[in-house]
């Protein structure tokens, strides 16, 4: 019975791996017009229309924002709800849910945080882009999958799965860094009530009752309460998404007969060739959808549902409205190149030399072991394409220097600049490699 559930709950990694892949490129699309945007005669328009302001009031109550912040509070709650989604999955019944597997990729993401952050404080020297330290530390996985797509059969798919598993643990350690380190002064009787909220929900889940609407209105208190806080809404997100039930109402195997007699009661009903359905028809499709819905596992069912939106859309927004960089000769300017290289450097040899080093580590202490057609050759192009950091780093840019343009506009260039020599090395390293071992 687990196994069934098993299979029936975890994602297929190689479809995982072709939306992540379209959303990689769907990311550099947008990341190569908001710079051609953002430096042709059209700028001013680029920057308007993100501080364009948006929201509503509702007697004494107003929710207003410009359209960036929607964006970067807003829509990117539903990415990291999406990402809490995906390390509950994997924790409970994907590629974490035992030491064994979990060990590996685990000791790469350690890895992959430890070692940037600290060649990053090793080389920057400003205490003003101090605050810096946590952008290079998080991985891009649909940028980073979208160049083992790429690869096709040339890697193997247990690398991928090894990838995958790694950015999940990446994100998480990335999202605690958020919660702990990059909110504002903390209003704590709102933190109060949202864990209110969200151990109501903990009890649903329980229980294994699971309603859309019902879900909806609380997730969005919860954000909102968060958004007023002080600890940014995003993580409210991540949180929401570890209340939602794993398991279904009702088994599919044992209750497939049920299926099996609606159906043979729809084909012994005729409307002849009218395309307006009977009273009886209607009913017994609604029956369908009542046991679809029995027999769903919720997380899989919102995970189904969110994942196109989040990566055909919300992503590719976030970078649009986040990567216009304006390149000027003014040396009114003044951009801080040593914060760049710093952030540069952190993401290529930093997550390289953290990936493959914790790695060993792990494998020559026994802790954790090399899955099967995979070697240390893979690994090293694994953890160059560890650093293409984009996402998760850009956000991480806008909370660490909120208030500061140049500091902000700086770290773009050096995440742009790392992320594409990493996944450049990357590329080069395994595609070398898959045609040396033919």
């Amino acid at each position: 019975m687990k196994s069934s559930i098993q299979n029936l709950v975890v994602t297929p990694i190689t479809k995982f791996v072709q939306i992540e892949s379209f959303a990689g490129i769907l990311l550099f699309i947008a990341t190569v017009v908001a710079l051609i945007w953002a430096n042709s005669p059209f700028a001013e328009s680029y920057y308007n229309i993100w501080h364009y302001t948006v929201g509503f009031e509702f007697g004494n109550f107003a929710l207003k924002k410009d359209l960036i912040h929607w964006i970067n509070d807003g829509l990117m709650a539903v990415f990291f709800f999406l990402i809490g989604l995906e390390i509950k999955r994997e924790i409970l019944m994907g590629e974490l849910n035992t030491i064994k597997k979990a060990s590996l990729p685990i000791f790469a993401a350690l890895g992959g945080v430890v070692v940037p952050i600290t060649l990053f404080l090793m080389l920057n020297k400003n205490p003003e882009t101090v605050a810096g330290w946590g952008i290079p530390m998080a991985t891009d996985i649909a940028f980073s999958l979208a160049v083992l797509q790429v690869l096709g059969s040339r890697v193997p798919l247990a690398l991928k799965i090894f990838l995958t598993a790694f950015a999940i643990v990446d994100d998480l350690v990335a999202v605690l860094a958020i919660a702990i380190f990059y909110s504002s002064t903390i209003d704590w009787m709102l933190i109060l009530y949202s864990f209110i909220l969200l151990a109501i929900m903990f009890f649903m889940s329980y229980k294994r009752y699971f309603s859309k609407f019902v879900y909806a209105i609380f997730g969005f208190s919860i954000w909102f309460l968060f958004l007023k806080s002080g600890i940014h809404p995003t993580i409210a997100g991540v949180l929401v998404a570890l209340t939602i039930p794993i398991h279904q109402k009702m088994e599919l195997a044992s209750n497939i007969y049920k299926l099996e007699g609606i159906v043979n009661k729809l084909f012994k009903i005729s409307n002849g060739n009218s395309p307006i359905l009977s009273r009886k028809q209607i009913y017994l499709i609604d029956d369908i959808q009542v046991w679809t819905g029995k027999v769903q596992s919720p997380l899989q069912y919102s995970e189904h549902i969110l994942h196109g939106w989040v990566a055909y859309f919300i992503i590719p927004l976030f970078a649009l409205a986040n990567a216009g960089i304006t390149f000027s000769t003014k040396a009114e300017l003044n951009l801080d190149f040593a914060l760049s290289w710093s952030i540069g450097l952190a993401l290529v040899i930093g997550k390289c030399l953290g990936v493959l080093i914790f790695t060993f580590i792990g494998i020559k202490s026994k802790l954790a072991e090399l899955p099967e057609n995979i070697t240390f050759v893979h690994i090293l192009g694994t953890g160059f394409l560890a650093g293409i950091g984009f996402t998760m780093s850009i956000f991480v840019t806008n909370l660490a220097f909120e208030n500061h343009a140049i500091f902000t506009a700086s770290s773009k260039i050096g995440i742009l600049a790392g992320s594409l020599i990493s996944g450049l090395i990357g590329y080069l390293i395994l595609r070398f490699n898959a045609s040396s071992s033919k």
